[in-house]
């Protein structure tokens, strides 16, 4: 019993110990990437490379309705043969351009992930670096907190502007 009630007690000056060399610190990352000028430049990228698989869309789709058009204008005329083989193709088309669309779609995200990646790891060494020189022992996403009782003490997202060059704008009291 007695090595039980040691065992609880040093446990508790670990833990005890352990929470007082503990700081913990936050940043908002969508805060920090919203203010560095490489994000604005590949929004800038993703939103051309997007333009070029929405007016290839637009074409398809221009395209197609000018086939359904024409096969509504032609239908009464057509035998049952040429009228199902129409259709046929005409599903076939309209496959055809929902597959594009969501191919481009994820093209669009592949891209979009590729271009910023090499501004989150920027960002990560950052508040690595914040972190280290400051004394953190845990940085957390601002938007993973659920309460904080001065939202002042610990956040650490101007520090990783100034880090990453980027100077923050000037806060103003809510």
């Amino acid at each position: 019993m007695k090595k039980v009630l040691v065992m609880i007690l040093a446990l508790g000056f670990v833990f005890n110990a352990y929470a007082q060399n503990t700081k913990i610190g936050f940043t908002n990352a969508d805060y920090v990437l919203s203010l560095m000028p490489e994000s604005k430049e590949v929004e800038s990228q993703v939103s051309a490379y997007e333009k070029q698989f929405t007016n290839s869309i637009q074409q398809k789709y221009q395209d197609f309705q000018a086939k359904v058009a024409d096969y509504q204008q032609n239908a009464p005329t057509m035998t049952e043969e040429v009228r199902a083989t129409k259709e046929q193709e005409l599903q076939a088309l309209q496959q055809s351009l929902q597959k594009f669309q969501q191919d481009a779609e994820q093209s669009i995200v592949k891209k979009q992930q590729e271009l910023f990646e090499p501004i989150y790891e920027k960002i990560q060494t950052a508040i690595d670096k914040v972190a280290e020189e400051n004394g953190y022992t845990h940085v957390l996403r601002a938007e993973a907190l659920l309460y904080i009782s001065d939202e002042k003490t610990g956040d650490i997202s101007d520090l990783v502007l100034r880090k990453l060059g980027v100077e923050p704008p000037a806060r103003t009291e809510e």
